[in-house]
């Protein structure tokens, strides 16, 4: 089996509990490459302010058995802090998800506290998971924060090039104006993130949203073109969160800053990092696309 598991596999689907089948990923591998790209340590970062993060797992094909054996559906969603040494690969969790269906368990709380426990084991810190009734308002569709920036560049009348890969000159471009005397906090988003997956290489879409508090004149054209410049990289979700996190400290030289995306769904599942610096960290809501 490679670095990346059963992702790429020709695979069985199982049909008894089994948690050996989570397979985790050291985030140090992502780290290591973001470190060499942009100097961003994200282990020792020389920032006052701590950096924090999480990665939201929203999964909406949760099934079991109750006691007499009728199967149970439900929707769950996973909180895995950003400083877990692990990431989960994806195709190993819904394989982990899928191997609960014909498993019984007396009560909801059950499954709840064993996919808890097994994903903890797994990402090598304590997780946070709940389990959400079909019933439920807990996964109402929110808007992104702030403005849409998707249409700035519709008026240059000129072609926006495919990047082979991530192009973080963009953003330098943003440095060469000059600072503000006033400290001024922007929120924006874009849907255009499309990376892919560094195993398979599937396309990821997903919509990226950044609040920011800098001196800096931001140039929304060029931060599109920024964010476009992902359409050909590979790399995993929570990776590319982190490099735009990284590529947002180094260039624009931030007070405070959130930088969360929102992955459209593949296999039941859809993954959501948030990563902030010098605020709080809020949990991410499910978007019109999820």
């Amino acid at each position: 089996m490679s670095i990346h598991g059963v992702l790429g596999e020709n695979t069985t689907y199982p049909k008894t509990y089994n948690p050996a089948i989570l397979y985790p990923i050291s985030r140090q591998i992502g780290r290591d490459e973001i470190l060499k790209e942009t100097g961003f340590d994200f282990n020792h970062h020389k920032f006052k302010a701590k950096v924090n993060g999480l990665d939201a797992w929203q999964a909406f094909e949760i099934s079991w058995l109750n006691p007499i054996g009728v199967s149970q559906v439900a929707m769950a969603r996973f909180f895995i802090p950003s400083d877990s040494p692990n990431i989960v690969e994806s195709k190993s969790l819904k394989l982990y998800l899928n191997s609960l269906n014909f498993t019984k368990f007396n009560h909801i709380t059950d499954v709840q506290n064993t996919i808890k426990q097994d994903l903890s084991n797994c990402v090598g810190v304590d997780i946070e998971a709940q389990i959400i009734d079909l019933d439920s308002d807990e996964l109402t569709i929110f808007k992104p924060m702030g403005i849409c920036i998707d249409e700035c560049l519709n008026e240059l009348n000129q072609e926006i090039a495919l990047s082979d890969d991530i192009d973080n000159s963009f953003l330098k471009t943003v440095m060469q104006h000059d600072k503000k005397s006033e400290l001024k906090t922007h929120q924006f988003y874009s849907n255009l993130l499309r990376s892919n997956c560094p195993v398979t290489n599937q396309p990821d879409w997903g919509t990226v949203q950044v609040e920011i508090s800098t001196e800096y004149d931001l140039d929304f054209g060029q931060i599109l073109k920024y964010i476009l410049s992902f359409r050909k990289h590979n790399g995993f979700h929570e990776q590319c969160v982190e490099r735009i996190f990284a590529d947002f400290m180094t260039y624009l030289k931030p007070t405070t800053l959130k930088v969360a995306a929102n992955y459209t769904r593949r296999g039941g599942i859809d993954i959501n990092p948030v990563r902030v610096y010098g605020c709080d960290l809020t949990k991410t809501g499910r978007l019109v696309r999820q």
